[in-house]
């Protein structure tokens, strides 16, 4: 039975989300979260649901298309009132509600500058959710699940329960999705009333952490990955926030983030040099011939890349430990991505040595990235902790071979082709060290030698379902268990 006050009839199945979030592709990124908000609440609009996605409304947005806008007067914890507007676009799939509140949002960057976090950061988004909030009440249209993404959506979650909670928008369901747990979103004890607008019953005397309370507070709490939900509730993995995990027991769960699959999709992809798929593999040699020109490199040899953020989290060091031995052994590698300096000097020395074997783009570059997803023979993903990743899902989309270290959702996503040879589709290791990466790049080379193998894993891999189909089924029976919670 659907708790008081939601809309949701379970005879019929269609249901009123709305996402609060800090960042929706493409609109406002800085990583995946903004991937997994936009591609997430258009799966749920083609399977029915009516979607609402709140963002703040950052300096240089464009919405989508035409503009409904709605004027609101927003309560604050220093008992005033906030002009704020609500600007309302139809995007692909669902309705995106961008608050407009220009001191708040109309600033260089999201959430902080010069390596600090703005200090009013809790205000800003307890603003983007009582916004939110606010919207429904006026309209009259209640929803039956706030969903709300990462620390910045967790203010949705406890002004319903606060604020909220006798009013005209009834009872609707909760659940707060962990896209990473590193980042709490604190707010010292003497800002939690005037930014938050919550009492002293709210967090301990030094503060609220906000991510925590939304652990505690929201129906169901999921990570992006089943792996990666059982990896934090140990005190290495869960960033301080295993306690409060374990604490919820059935009801925190792992979700697997998918990926667009018309956006990474080598029969259609403009950047690509030859278009090519399953069934028409000789485009992606004539990728990998175009890469190597474009970088080089002697195509002479089996090609590794890696698209990343290099530092030692995603597993860069090993890769330029590991990479002496694979260069000797007759590898190509390939490198984009931007990070910590000291780690690629090492690297740059060997380009300098090798420069017909290795090559390093420390940029950013969308375009390179779908290519070196295309040319390559072997993705490296050696990350030491991996919530879901993406990159091993889009190489296998471009029949590129993933060699991972079998950790969160690497270890959900790809399965060895040595330890299971009939579903293989992609090579993983265990432990964080060049050595077991090195095993595992060595393995790779000997099945690329092998051909009718090597074909078999390949197919495979890109015939292996990563789209948001089967993860936006998954959330919508968590938001049917959130609406069967009694609330309170």
């Amino acid at each position: 039975m659907a708790r008081p006050g939601t809309q949701v009839a379970a005879s019929i199945g269609a249901m009123r989300v709305a996402m609060v979030a800090s960042e929706c592709e493409p609109f406002a990124k800085t990583g995946g979260l903004a991937d997994v908000v936009d591609a997430l609440s258009r799966a749920l609009g083609q399977q029915g649901h009516e979607v609402d996605v709140y963002l703040p409304n950052y300096r240089g947005i464009e919405p989508p298309g035409p503009v409904e806008r709605l004027d609101l007067s927003i309560p604050t914890g220093t008992g005033g009132q906030v002009a704020v507007s609500l600007l309302s676009s139809q995007a692909r799939g669902y309705r995106l509600r961008l608050v407009d509140h220009p001191p708040s949002y109309n600033r260089p960057s999201y959430y902080g500058e010069g390596g600090a976090d703005y200090p009013d950061n809790g205000f800003r988004f307890a603003l983007l959710a009582r916004t939110a909030l606010e919207s429904m009440r006026a309209e009259g249209r209640p929803v039956d699940i706030v969903h709300a993404h990462d620390w910045e959506g967790v203010p949705a979650i406890m002004m319903l329960r606060h604020r909220y909670a006798a009013t005209a928008l009834g009872t609707p369901g909760t659940v707060l999705t962990c896209h990473n747990l590193a980042y709490h979103g604190w707010v010292p004890r003497e800002q939690v009333q005037p930014q938050l607008d919550l009492g002293d019953s709210v967090g301990s005397p030094y503060g609220v952490n906000l991510l925590q309370e939304g652990i505690l507070a929201a129906d169901i709490v999921n990570t992006v990955s089943p792996t990666y939900a059982r990896e934090a509730l140990a005190p290495e993995c869960g960033s301080g926030m295993d306690e409060a995990l374990r604490y919820r027991g059935d009801r925190y769960i792992g979700i697997l983030n998918g990926i667009d699959t018309d956006l990474w999709n080598p029969a259609t992809d403009r950047d690509l040099p030859q278009q090519y798929s399953a069934a028409n593999l000789p485009g992606k040699q004539a990728c990998r011939a175009a890469l190597c020109a474009e970088l080089g490199l002697d195509p002479d040899g089996p090609l590794f890349a890696m698209v990343s953020r290099l530092d030692p989290m995603k597993g860069f060091d090993l890769v330029a430990a590991a990479a002496p031995q694979l260069l000797a052994e007759g590898a190509r590698i390939c490198v984009l991505g931007t990070g910590d300096h000291g780690l690629v000097e090492g690297l740059q020395g060997l380009a300098a040595r090798y420069p017909s074997r290795l090559a390093i783009a420390e940029r950013f570059d969308r375009a390179l990235a779908r290519r070196m997803y295309a040319g390559a023979d072997f993705f490296l993903m050696p990350s030491r902790f991996e919530p879901c990743g993406q990159g091993q899902m889009i190489a296998m989309r471009y029949g590129t071979i993933p060699i991972v270290r079998a950790t969160g959702g690497l270890a959900d996503t790809v399965v060895d082709a040595d330890a299971q040879p009939s579903v293989g589709n992609g090579f993983s290791f265990y432990d964080a060290d060049p050595l077991p990466l090195l095993d595992a790049g060595r393995r790779a080379m000997a099945a690329l030698d092998d051909a009718p193998r090597w074909s078999k894993i390949q197919q495979r891999a890109m015939a292996t379902d990563h789209s948001w189909r089967g993860p936006a089924r998954e959330y919508v029976a968590a938001y049917r268990r959130a609406i069967e919670i009694p609330s309170g």
